[in-house]
């Protein structure tokens, strides 16, 4: 999708800060982060959620998860925690309409949902 800023990243036409690359997924550093650590997992493949990812191809999900699990690891957050964060739909906060998860840590994260 040559309009979808995600699949832009992919195929190298944006630059992004690379964290990790798999055959199936590409994570990079988020360039307005909520926490000390944000790093974006998306697929190669457009799918435009989790929804319809999972739907259609639970081997590509496991690998966008195993990925942000690294990703994760690499980052050091895995001894104090982090946040995994898949927005889907308006409701749900979602701004790019390619599957990507938020994966967030490095300082206390504060609540869930603020009201």
């Amino acid at each position: 999708m040559t309009d979808c800023l995600f699949c832009r990243i992919v195929a190298g036409d944006i630059p992004a800060t690379v964290v990790r690359e798999t055959d199936t997924t590409l994570a990079f550093r988020d360039i307005d982060p909520k926490a000390a650590v944000h790093v974006l997992v998306v697929t190669k493949e457009h799918f435009v959620d989790i929804a319809s990812l999972a739907q259609a191809d639970p081997e590509l999900t496991g690998d966008l998860m195993e990925t942000a699990a690294v990703v994760a690891e690499t980052e050091g957050l895995l001894a104090d925690g982090f946040r995994l964060i898949f927005n889907t739909g308006a409701y749900g906060g979602q701004e790019v309409d390619h599957v990507h998860a938020h994966v967030l840590g490095g300082e206390p994260l504060g609540p869930m949902v603020c009201k």
